[in-house]
């Protein structure tokens, strides 16, 4: 039923960055029914049928998609709709229709091309179903008479190939051929006419084409006996050829035509006009003709994109009834009339931020009407985007990457594509292509630095929010969403978990339980913050919570030492101390921290006349006068100790201060007062009793140390003279650095206790050393005959306990 031809040209070692560039040329006839099969082109291409859809085969035309389309289940090209070449083509020699065929991933492109070829669909037919001719009686034989022509859309064979003329005995047919190949049908005179015998004339002429089978198409010719008009009308030129710029402007002279006529008078005056042919309805409606000077006017703009070529017939006809007949072909030239246009025919969009160079982003189609140079397009992207435009084809490009993406840094971009012809001026146009980038997880989450510190008092509730830590992703979505966790602690003795735990989401740090100054002041930690990406992507920081000190814990005191199953604390004072001397000290430590362990020092329930005085800050008790006669022996004080915390805590020591100078003179001066408070009282009288034994006791160990020191062979020591005042002032504040342990010597003192279970004295040492400064001196002369530290110890004051009987 039809032809089928194609060539084709393919690239070898096609791939994304050379694509397969073909062209198939196919050639069928007008008017197949639709559903014709043209041919397997996804076979022609070497393109296999299963990959069709998944490559998203498809054809792009503005004209060619109406009439073909293609079955992507079995790569089959297939007409969708009637084709008529005479409407597509008019009556060109050639008549083809173009398409480009588009796969993706990865991109090609084939430029398809065909041809249509006539059939004879259409039979000849004239324009005017009656020619009417007049001629005169006294024309002689042998004149010719030029008849309208037929019109036949079809080409080549299929158009007019032959007239016939029915049989007759005054006319014959001729048939003249023009310069372009057509065929003039004339009548030619065979006899005199006589217009008395027979005024009019009718014959059928008939036109046949070359089609298989043969199309004819018939006229009837009414010829009229006048009287004698024996010239004709004649054109200067058989054919009149003119080129035109599309950009003259309404009622611009295109040409104008020239007929002649010898005859005179009426006979001799010519009219023209433009005949209407089947083919020329629009030639009629763009140009006009004066009849009287023969001029061709444009009566609206002409289009070169539209209609490039009109083909006109004109006629002369004198004021006998002659006529003559002339061809006007009119060429239009193009002018720089149109921009180009600039169409998207796929995109991807959004593109992801690691994509490689070159990737492929669009493919753009280019298009401009105008012929020769002013069809000739350059494009081109403008500003400073990371894209590059590739030639694809004639009028396709490809917009590729040129360099590496960042979507934090951009997040779109509007690529502008213009496009320039080459005509004169040139014209322009542009189209912006908004392009998003896709995220990528490329970014870690970061801490706006690498240490953090916080600050938790101690006591703290459990549960409570510590610190917070917060990181930042510049990602987005599921990429930037942040997970916290402790990863690392410095501290080895406990899992982190069990006193600190961290939200995964907010990044708060709460504490699991309550804290103690005390016992752990700081604590360091690793925080680890990391995206929900994939791969997921994650930072570090470090965290360093310092407990903030309470004034939690009370003043301990630890010189004197008090037990709870021990009497008052008693200090000799001797008798003759000037006014300022130190009598002993109090020593407490505080185990809180800062301004919480100053301490400060107190009396509290002392007579307003009492001879001593207590340092604030040192804890140091002196004498504040001389002692006098009438003074009391024994003195009651109570020490409190308070810290500077708040509120403040504090702590109290009881002493006894005992103003004499040797045993002998305490023991009835104490059996006096003691008789004097409480003479009523059993436990007194044991305590004086105490008291006595104690001095006895005393007193004999001091000769038996004295005696076996002086049989010695040593020279004697010398002492020289000792200060109450042995040590330097210091803050007690101080000891809070040294965790409670007094960085100061603390010689033994030897302690007399009274103990009702035996019968003498016992020399006992006590439980805990006490300072040397706050030893009182001794006799000189004792001292002068101390050889050893049992004998300076056994002849320095001493502390007395006195123990309550049970």
């Amino acid at each position: 039923m039809y032809d089928l031809r194609f060539k084709r040209w393919i690239a070898i070692n096609a791939n994304v960055e050379n694509p397969v560039s073909a062209q198939l040329h196919y050639s069928i006839v007008e008017e197949l029914r639709k559903d014709s099969v043209i041919a397997n082109i996804a076979k022609d291409l070497g393109l296999n049928k299963q990959e069709l859809k998944p490559r998203r085969f498809h054809i792009v035309s503005h004209v060619s998609e109406k009439y073909f389309s293609v079955n992507l289940d079995n790569g089959n090209l297939f007409v969708k709709d009637r084709i008529d070449r005479e409407m597509l083509c008019n009556a060109a020699p050639t008549c083809s229709l173009t398409f480009d065929a588009i796969v993706d991933n990865p991109l090609n492109v084939f430029s398809v091309e065909i041809e249509i070829r006539d059939i004879n669909d259409n039979s000849p037919v004239f324009f005017h179903e009656t020619i009417t001719l007049e001629i005169v009686e006294t024309t002689v034989p042998g004149t010719h008479l030029v008849l309208h022509i037929a019109e036949d859309p079809d080409i080549g064979i299929n158009a007019v190939q032959t007239y016939e003329l029915s049989d007759n005995q005054y006319f014959t047919l001729n048939q003249k051929t023009r310069t372009d190949g057509s065929k003039i049908p004339e009548l030619v005179l065979e006899k005199p006419l006589d217009r008395e015998n027979l005024k009019i004339h009718k014959l059928l002429l008939t036109a046949f084409d070359g089609g298989n089978p043969v199309r004819t198409g018939t006229a009837l010719i009414r010829i009229a006996i006048t009287d004698a008009n024996d010239h004709i009308p004649m054109f200067t030129q058989e054919v009149y050829k003119v080129s035109v710029s599309e950009s003259i402007p309404i009622n611009t002279t295109v040409l104008q035509v020239n007929a002649t006529d010898k005859d005179e008078g009426v006979n001799a005056q010519i009219t023209y006009s433009l005949i209407r042919t089947s083919g020329d309805s629009l030639a009629s409606a763009t140009f006009s003709i004066n009849p009287a000077s023969g001029e061709i006017k444009t009566k609206k703009n002409l289009n070169f994109e539209v209609q490039k070529n009109y083909e006109m017939s004109v006629e002369a006809k004198d004021g006998g009834g002659f006529v003559a007949h002339s061809k006007i072909l009119i060429e239009v030239t193009d002018e720089n009339d149109n921009a180009p246009a600039i169409s998207i025919a796929s995109i991807s969009s959004p593109i992801a931020e690691d994509s490689v160079l070159g990737t492929v982003i669009a493919l753009i189609e280019v298009r401009d009407p105008d012929s020769a140079e002013n069809g000739e397009v350059d494009c081109q992207i403008i500003g400073t985007a990371p894209f590059q435009l590739v030639t694809s084809s004639s009028r396709y490009y490809r917009i590729i990457t040129t360099s590496l993406l960042d979507r934090e840094r951009a997040s779109s971009y509007n690529i502008t594509i213009v496009a320039t012809d080459k005509g004169h001026p040139q014209l322009s146009s542009q189209k912006i292509i908004q392009l998003d980038i896709s995220d990528v997880n490329d970014n870690p989450p970061l801490f706006m630095k690498s240490t953090f510190v916080a600050y938790l008092p101690e006591n703290n509730l459990p549960g409570v929010s510590v610190f917070r830590m917060q990181a930042l992703d510049v990602d987005v979505g599921e990429n930037a969403k942040v997970i916290y966790s402790i990863s690392i602690t410095t501290s080895e003795d406990f899992p982190v978990s069990s006193y600190f735990s961290v939200n995964i989401e907010t990044g708060v740090l709460y504490a699991q339980r309550s804290f103690d100054y005390e016992q752990d002041k700081e604590f360091r930690m690793e925080i680890t913050a990391k995206d929900n990406g994939s791969p997921s992507l994650s930072s570090n920081a470090t965290l360093i919570i310092y407990i903030i000190d309470q004034n939690d814990n009370a003043p301990k005191i630890l010189y004197p030492t008090i037990e709870s199953d021990v009497s008052p604390l008693f200090e000799m004072v001797p008798y003759a101390s000037e006014k300022g001397a130190l009598i002993t000290k109090v020593v407490a430590v505080d185990a809180d921290s800062g301004h919480n362990s100053w301490l400060s020092y107190h009396f509290i329930q002392m007579a307003e006349t009492s001879p001593f005085t207590i340092s604030q800050h040192m804890g140091e008790i002196r004498t504040s006068r001389v002692f006098q006669e009438k003074d009391v022996l024994n003195h009651k004080v109570v020490v409190m100790v308070k810290d500077n915390g708040d509120p403040s805590l504090s702590a109290t020591v009881t002493l006894s201060l005992v103003v004499a100078d040797t045993f002998q003179q305490v023991i009835p001066k104490l059996t006096d007062q003691v008789v004097e408070e409480e003479p009523s009282s059993s436990m007194q009288l044991y305590l004086v009793i105490a008291l006595a034994l104690i001095s006895l006791l005393f007193i004999v160990t001091v000769m038996l140390v004295i005696i076996s020191k002086c049989k010695e062979s040593k020279p004697p020591l010398d002492f020289g003279p000792m200060s109450t005042n042995l040590y330097s002032q210091f803050d007690p504040r101080m000891l809070s650095q040294f965790n409670g342990t007094l960085p100061l010597p603390y010689p033994y003192n030897v302690c007399v206790v009274m103990d009702p279970s035996e019968s003498d004295f016992s020399l006992e040492k006590p439980k805990h050393n006490v300072p040397i400064d706050n030893l009182i001196d001794a006799d000189d002369s004792e001292l002068e005959n101390a050889t050893s530290d049992d004998t300076l110890s056994a002849t320095k004051p001493m502390q007395v306990n006195l123990l309550s009987y049970l």
